[in-house]
């Protein structure tokens, strides 16, 4: 998959349950493709898809985080996109590793997908629009919605004026 649509995916994902993690979501969404950039910069280059791409060590690494050690979900939610990184490269045709100890390659959907179809944005797409209702029907992780500011609230509290909460009531983003 292309890199929009990682981002696109784990950034949604991790909005519907963590909107501040998001950010560190879509860096570990991005991950297992820049560690080979880090890897060919200090000299140790690899194919795609191979060693930074292994199922099981994102899955161990994301529970690890999640069940174990973490400081304030920030490992968590870095693991999580990158395991949302690995299921989506599942999709396509060449597949991930799923474990170093096989040589076989982990598909989801029969691996039908190329790299750049139209099918992988549409899949992005719905995935977005399903986060959004999710979000609207029964909100978020928490109380924090950077991209949804509620004016009249604010106005309550006392943190806008009469003049910022009517220039900004019908403004949605």
């Amino acid at each position: 998959m292309k890199w929009i649509n990682h981002t696109l995916i784990a950034g949604s994902a991790c909005a519907v349950i963590s909107p501040p993690h998001a950010a560190v979501c879509v860096l570990g969404a991005t991950a297992p493709d820049w560690m080979e950039w880090v890897l060919k910069v200090l000299g140790k280059p690899i194919k795609h898809r191979t060693t930074t791409h292994i199922f099981t060590h994102w899955l161990t690494f994301a529970l690890f985080a999640t069940f174990i050690f973490d400081y304030q979900g920030i490992l968590t939610a870095f693991a999580w996109g990158g395991v949302s990184h690995i299921l989506t490269d599942a999709m396509t045709v060449s597949g991930v590793p799923f474990s170093p100890y096989s040589d076989r390659r982990f598909h989801l959907f029969g691996g039908r997908f190329r790299t750049g179809d139209p099918v992988e944005y549409a899949i992005s797409g719905v995935f977005v629009v399903c986060c959004i209702g999710i979000v609207a029907i029964i909100g978020t992780g928490g109380d924090f919605i950077p991209f949804f500011p509620d004016w009249a609230a604010r106005y309550d509290a006392g943190l806008a004026d009469a003049k910022e909460w009517k220039d900004n009531r019908w403004r949605f983003f």
